[in-house]
């Protein structure tokens, strides 16, 4: 594959809403947890990771705040770093929310989750947009 098909694949997967990396094809039967994925209210089911949970929303996991590349996670062991998210702290103060970074492939999904995939130097919106 050269370069420039290569390059032009990951924006086009880049740019697809809409469409999950992972279809969930067993285990349909478990409790649904809703969390949010970069603002908007989406469904998992209990014992999804986080990984699994945004992969069947979106194509990636979340962009990279060095490359502004979409990623979607490598190792699926917690070892590699590849896969790391930002979490909302639920707070009751006004101001700026904290946020602690997470692994999503070892993370469970908790209902109310408020999950970032963007680092804001990407995306100066909070949180950017799904895509």
């Amino acid at each position: 594959m050269s370069h420039a098909s290569h390059s032009s694949r990951v924006s086009q997967d880049a740019c697809a809403p809409g469409q999950p990396q992972l279809a969930r094809l067993v285990e349909t039967a478990r409790a649904p947890v809703t969390f949010y994925l970069d603002g908007e209210p989406v469904q998992a089911l209990a014992g999804d990771t986080l990984l699994t949970a945004i992969l069947t929303h979106q194509r990636h996991l979340r962009i990279s705040e060095f490359s502004g590349t979409p990623r979607a996670g490598f190792c699926l062991i917690g070892a590699c770093q590849d896969c790391w998210v930002r979490c909302e702290a639920v707070s009751g103060a006004a101001g700026d929310v904290p946020l602690t970074r997470v692994r999503a492939c070892s993370t469970p999904v908790q209902a109310g989750m408020r999950i970032l995939t963007r680092a804001a130097d990407v995306d100066n919106t909070h949180g950017g947009a799904r895509g």
